[in-house]
C-alpha cells in the first residue's frame, strides 16, 4: 500500500479474505491437460434451466437497450399469488447474495453483531465484516447441524440478527420445525432472524418448517430463496426475501435501482411456471442421491445425510482426493477451508455424471489409499 492511501482503509476491510472465485472449466481443463469435465462442485442443477425460461429470455433479448422494471412488478405479482403473500411482503434482488448485504446495511450499525453458525455460507461473516460489523461464528454440532442453544446463548445486547441457512451449505442438514420455533419463541424483538432457504425445493423431510408461517404470524423473520439452484438460473443472478412490509420497505430504501437486470426477471417469471422442469429436477436428485450413497456406503464411506442437493463425502484426506480427482476431469469441492478437511462435498449430477465420479473416486482412494 503506498503511504498515500495509508488511513484511506478502513481496518475491518484490510483484514477482509475475499470470496475465492474459481476458475473456469476451460481454463482448469487447459492447465491440467484434460477434457470432457463435469462440475459437480457448485450445487448447480445439471438439468439446466427451463425451456420455458430459454424462450422467454430469447423472447426478451431484443429489449435489452431498456432499463428493467426498476421494481420487478411481474415476477412479485406471480411470486405473490405462488406463495399466497402481498407484493409488498416481497424484495427481489442480484441473487440472494444481494438481499443478504441489504439486509445487513439496512438494520445493523458498525460494531454490531450477526450470529451465524459455523461452517455455514460462506458469504455470511464476508458481507458482515464488510460493513464493519461483528460476525459470531458458533460452531455446528458433532453430527454437523447447529446448536441453537450455543446460537441462542451467544446473543447480547449488540446482536442484531441470526442467520440459519435451512438445509444448511455445506453440510446439508436442517433445522426442524420445534427447535426453530423453539429458538424464534427466545429471540429479542430487536433481532432479525433469517433463513436463507435456498435449497428449500430439495427438501424432503416432513419435519422442515414452513418459514412462511413465521412471516405472515409477525414474526421479525426475513425468509431468503433464489432461482439459481433448483430453477437453473445460476447465471442471471436473481433472488427474493420474504418479510412483513415494514421490514421490506426499510431495505428498499437501501436497494438500487435498476438492481434486478431485465432477463433475469423474464427467466424467472417463465422458470416460476414450469413445474414439469421442478419435478423432474427433484426427481433426478432423489434418485442420483439414493444412488450415490447407497454405493458410497457400501464402499464403506460415511455420507452425512442431507435434504439438498449435494452432500458431505468423508473420504480421510479430503484436499488429496480432491486434486486427484480433479486430474481426472472431476471438479467437486475440497472442504479443508471450511474446517472440514476430511471431507469433499459433491453435487448430485446427472446419471451419467453420478457415474463417472463414482469410477473416479474409487480409483483414486486405491491410489492414494484413502478413506
Amino acid at each position: 500500500m503506498s503511504n498515500t492511501s495509508k488511513g484511506l482503509i478502513p481496518e475491518w476491510i484490510a483484514k477482509l479474505v475475499p470470496y475465492p472465485p474459481g476458475k473456469p472449466i476451460e481454463e482448469l481443463e487447459r492447465e491440467l491437460g484434460v477434457s470432457g469435465s463435469i462440475k459437480l462442485a457448485s450445487n448447480e442443477n445439471p438439468l439446466g434451466p427451463s425451456g420455458k425460461a430459454i424462450e422467454a429470455v430469447n423472447g426478451a433479448v431484443a429489449n435489452m437497450h431498456r432499463y428493467p422494471d426498476g421494481s420487478c412488478y411481474y415476477l412479485k405479482e406471480a411470486l405473490a399469488r405462488r406463495l399466497e403473500v402481498a407484493p409488498e411482503d416481497l424484495i427481489v434482488g442480484n441473487g440472494s447474495n444481494e438481499i443478504i448485504e441489504l439486509l445487513i446495511r439496512t438494520f445493523l450499525r458498525p460494531g454490531e453483531e450477526v450470529i451465524m453458525g459455523e461452517p455455514s455460507f460462506a458469504v455470511y461473516p464476508i458481507i458482515t465484516q464488510a460493513a464493519g460489523c461483528k460476525a459470531v461464528r458458533v460452531p455446528l454440532r458433532g453430527d454437523l447441524h447447529y446448536d441453537l442453544e450455543a446460537m441462542f446463548g451467544s446473543v447480547t445486547g449488540s446482536t442484531r440478527a441470526v442467520f440459519i441457512a435451512n438445509p444448511n451449505n455445506p453440510t446439508g442438514t436442517i433445522v426442524g420445525r420445534t427447535d426453530l420455533e423453539g429458538l424464534i419463541e427466545r429471540l429479542p424483538e430487536d433481532v432479525i432472524l433469517v433463513l436463507d432457504e435456498a435449497y428449500y425445493e430439495y427438501v424432503t423431510d416432513a419435519d422442515f418448517p414452513d418459514s412462511l408461517d413465521y412471516v405472515k404470524g409477525g414474526r421479525n423473520v426475513v425468509v431468503l430463496r433464489t432461482f439459481s439452484k433448483i430453477y437453473g438460473l445460476a447465471g442471471l443472478r436473481i433472488g427474493y426475501g420474504i418479510a412483513d412490509k415494514t421490514i421490506i420497505s426499510c431495505m428498499d430504501k437501501v436497494r438500487q435501482p435498476f438492481n434486478v437486470n431485465s432477463l433475469a426477471q423474464v427467466a424467472a417469471r417463465a422458470a416460476l411456471e414450469d413445474r414439469e422442469h421442478i419435478e423432474n429436477s427433484v426427481k433426478n436428485n432423489n434418485e442420483g442421491m439414493a444412488r450415490l450413497v447407497r454405493e458410497l456406503s457400501a464402499m464403506g464411506l460415511e455420507c452425512v445425510p442431507s435434504q439438498a442437493n449435494f452432500f458431505l463425502l468423508k473420504v480421510g484426506r479430503g484436499r488429496e482426493v480432491y486434486d486427484a480427482l480433479l486430474r481426472k476431469g472431476v471438479i467437486v469441492r475440497a472442504m479443508d477451508s471450511y474446517g472440514l478437511g476430511q471431507y469433499i462435498r459433491i453435487t448430485v449430477g446427472l446419471p451419467d455424471e453420478n457415474r463417472v465420479f463414482l469410477d473416479a473416486l474409487k480409483e483414486t482412494l486405491w491410489q492414494i489409499g484413502c478413506a
